[in-house]
């Protein structure tokens, strides 16, 4: 069953109210990829590819065709999303019988029944970059005020997912720092067990667990 169409400002709106501490960085994309479907008209199949020094990758799809249309431009090397992604910019194909640009890919993309496409990049951050790609199964599924649509959605999605990245990122490095923190606890009471036992200096204590560590790998 097909979900209800959502009014664009409702969209944006709901960009807007993502908590960062509800979900992550997987649950941002999926939530913009089922966003994109319901409110940009002619969509029928949503993905939001994430390109981090050479690594292509699909973060969200709403459908196979999605998926599969992306994962055929990472394994040609080039396709609208690919640039959108490098140039943040858009890049729409209206026909995909009349496209002339990715040949290969354009025609993979009919068997597989798509008509029409719209990417648009997603600047996040320095050295994340990503896109939009809406999917449509009829020639000029998007029209000029689709397009427009689809670059405001995008900006607001850029914006929520450059917040959640960031979010994402200092969690982790929280999580490390916390990390070392209790390994340098443990180590400090070894030193202290070190230290009563063999009444040795501190700097001793350290130099034997050091050769203990190397010798058993831990």
């Amino acid at each position: 069953m097909s979900q209800l169409p959502v009014d664009p400002t409702e969209a944006f709106a709901e960009l807007g109210r993502i908590k960062l501490g509800d979900t992550d960085l997987d649950g941002v994309l999926r939530q913009i990829a089922e966003l994109a479907k319901r409110t940009i008209p002619g969509a029928e199949e949503v993905s939001v590819t994430l390109v981090r020094g050479g690594d292509n990758h699909t973060a969200a799809f709403t459908g196979a065709l999605a998926l599969q249309l992306d994962e055929l431009q990472y394994e040609q090397g080039h396709g609208p999303c690919l640039d959108a992604a490098h140039n943040s910019t858009t890049m729409a194909v209206p026909d995909m019988s009349t496209e002339t640009r990715w040949p290969d890919w354009t025609a993979r993309a009919r068997d597989e029944g798509a008509a029409s496409s719209l990417s648009i990049g997603l600047p996040i951050q320095e050295s994340v970059t990503g896109a939009l790609n809406i999917y449509g199964v009829k020639p000029g599924a998007f029209d000029d005020d689709a397009v427009t649509l689809a670059q405001t959605f995008a900006g607001y999605a850029a914006v929520a997912l450059a917040n959640a990245h960031l979010y994402d990122t200092t969690a982790t490095l929280a999580a490390q720092m916390q990390s070392a923190m209790q390994s340098r606890a443990v180590i400090e009471q070894a030193k202290g067990i070190i230290m009563g036992e063999r009444r040795c200096t501190a700097d001793e204590a350290f130099d034997i667990l050091a050769k203990v560590s190397q010798d058993s790998n831990r």
